[in-house]
């Protein structure tokens, strides 16, 4: 870890050497044509990964992105991206996606209009896509090489009211060779939003079609994918100092024999207490998604949560994903000073079905017993992290988590903690 902690270190003369080559660069070119870019280094190991003991690995996520934007008229914008992901000291991670990617074109679009301010927009080509809280669609910028989409993008919007309508495929990381989606994979959706229908609040219905081709079956045949998720989202304030959150999404559809029938829901209150320096605020959350109950009936009863921003939305150290758990959450965070937020989470998790699996927060499966004989109690997670801002530019945050291995973890693994430790730096020139 030492070597580690002394590159970190060394950035930071980088970084405002950074800041200087984008200031002169800007300098010099147009007005309608901006220079911009964004580094970022983490810090990051963890102790007995898969719960078993002596699995531990400490190394460097590096990451790189050079944008630049072309607006030669108000309506009409290109932007393009390059993010060079790089991973340096690792022992057992491997040096590949998502953890590596060398130099390729992470966004590159035509914007038409403007999809954040304007009546109307319309975005063509590669970007990112997020929507609401990114538990179903996000960049998930968290993993050193994130996510875009290749999308075309339309966006309508009328004093309160708003709409998304976009057809995508997901973008597959590939070292040494561009990056492409799969063909036949895609994600296609509507998104709304509605402001002030009810004080203090916004809520955001959606509908989003999912097709794959040549998925698995439960008779382990090969066929295509095609599903819908309906859900909504709401959220907003009451009495100023309590805020609330409820988001709850139904899938329907078919994967060749199979039926589709799924459902998820996540439910949140918080109370913050103004008067106080620190500005502290307490909640309590829970988070459900449902499991397969019968892998031979033909009916699939896990809840895809699709490509989704999951860091620390079940626990800091991601093991627990949107998808056959039941998750409890109680938490605590303030600001000690203008520039520091502290914050301190803790997590219990059950599984909905013993014979489902228990599924990281990207979504693969962690560990799974199809009996249901190992229980349904995951464990605990007990978190903590800050992050203080050095200036405008630049941001660094710290963080640890520690799992407790419940019931279902020390018959299905070893049954050893798991803890993640990370020290970050984010620079932006």
């Amino acid at each position: 870890m030492s070597a580690a902690l002394l590159f970190a270190v060394a950035v930071l003369g980088g970084s405002v050497f950074a800041q200087s080559v984008a200031d002169e660069a800007n300098k010099e070119l147009p007005a309608w044509l901006r220079f911009n870019g964004l580094y970022r280094v983490r810090v990051e190991g963890f102790l007995n990964r898969n719960f078993a003991a002596g699995q531990s690995d400490d190394h460097i996520l590096n990451r790189l992105r050079i944008g630049l934007k072309a607006q030669p008229t108000s309506w009409m914008k290109f932007a393009f991206e390059g993010q060079d992901a790089r991973i340096y000291f690792n022992r057992s991670v491997p040096t590949a996606p998502p953890h590596a990617n060398p130099m390729d074109l992470r966004v590159g679009y035509l914007e038409l209009g403007d999809i954040d301010s304007k009546p109307a927009g319309l975005r063509v080509g590669r970007q990112e896509l997020e929507f609401g809280e990114g538990r179903l669609v996000g960049a998930f910028n968290w993993i050193n090489v994130g996510r875009s989409f290749d999308a075309v993008r339309a966006t309508l919007r009328h004093n309160q009211y708003r709409l998304d309508l976009f057809a995508s495929s997901v973008v597959n990381p590939a070292s040494g060779k561009f990056d492409r989606p799969q063909a036949g994979n895609n994600l296609h959706g509507l998104f709304g939003r509605v402001e002030k229908l009810v004080p203090g609040a916004v809520i955001e219905p959606y509908v989003l079609w999912r097709l794959a081709p040549r998925q698995v079956s439960e008779d382990g045949v090969r066929a295509n994918l095609d599903f819908q998720t309906f859900g909504v989202r709401w959220t907003g304030n009451a009495r100023g100092a309590l805020d609330y959150g409820v988001e709850v999404a139904r899938q329907a559809g078919s994967l060749g024999p199979d039926n589709v029938r799924a459902w998820a829901g996540h439910w949140t209150v918080g109370y913050a207490f103004s008067g106080i320096t620190w500005r502290p605020r307490f909640s309590a959350e829970y988070n459900y998604a449902s499991g397969d109950k019968d892998p031979h009936d033909h009916l699939r009863g896990t809840f895809d949560s699709l490509y989704p921003t999951p860091h620390d939305k079940y626990g800091l150290s991601d093991q627990v994903g949107w998808r056959n758990i039941h998750n409890i959450r109680l938490g605590w965070d303030a600001k000690p000073r203008s520039k520091l937020s502290v914050a301190t989470n803790y997590h219990t998790w059950w599984l909905a079905s013993a014979r489902d699996a228990l599924y990281a927060a990207p979504g693969v499966v962690l560990v799974r017993q199809a009996d249901g004989s190992a229980g349904t109690h995951v464990g605990q997670e007990i978190d903590f992290q800050g992050s203080f801002a050095l200036s405008m530019q630049m941001q660094i945050g710290a963080g640890i988590g520690h799992i407790f291995p419940g019931e279902f973890l020390k018959k299905t693994t070893p049954g050893k903690g798991y803890t993640y430790p990370f020290v970050m730096l984010n620079y932006t020139f």
